[in-house]
């Protein structure tokens, strides 16, 4: 019984120090961003261990976009015209990213942010884990790209 207690207290412990998000955490998601895995209701996963595409998030104002960029070699981007709109909303401490595409409409929580990472979960239960995008530079001599 006492080790049954023992764990409930550590588990509570645990989810207490789950840090709520701010409007300060949430502009963090500008930039550049490489899906890192989904995880699925069932607890199943599937791994992205490298990506040639990335996300370029831009929010400003609680309105913005997201669009595919692919990095170049040169350490740029090349970027073409499609892009999703977004909207964030923030109701009891809960902020929710809105996307809108001429084709379809749909929301993801936003789950945890930090400098390096973010998680959103999407109406299914699907949690997408993304990581800070490194550009990729191969020029000579560490030239840097024009």
């Amino acid at each position: 019984m006492k080790k049954c207690i023992f764990y409930l207290l550590v588990c509570l412990g645990a989810l207490s120090c789950h840090k709520p998000i701010s409007a300060t955490d949430v502009a963090k998601i500008n930039g550049y961003w490489e899906i890192e895995k989904v995880v699925f209701p069932d607890g199943n996963k599937k791994e992205y261990t490298s990506s040639s595409v990335y996300d370029y998030i831009e929010i400003k104002d609680d309105k913005g976009f997201r669009k595919k960029v692919t990095p170049q070699l040169d350490g740029t981007f090349l970027v073409d015209d499609s892009s999703e709109q977004l909207s964030l909303t923030q109701k009891d401490g809960i902020y929710t990213l809105h996307y809108l595409t001429a084709y379809a409409k749909w929301d993801e929580e936003l789950v945890s942010v930090s400098d390096e990472q973010f998680i959103t979960r999407n109406n299914s239960k699907k949690e997408y884990y993304y990581k800070r995008a490194q550009s990729i530079n191969l020029l000579p001599d560490g030239k840097k790209a024009q």
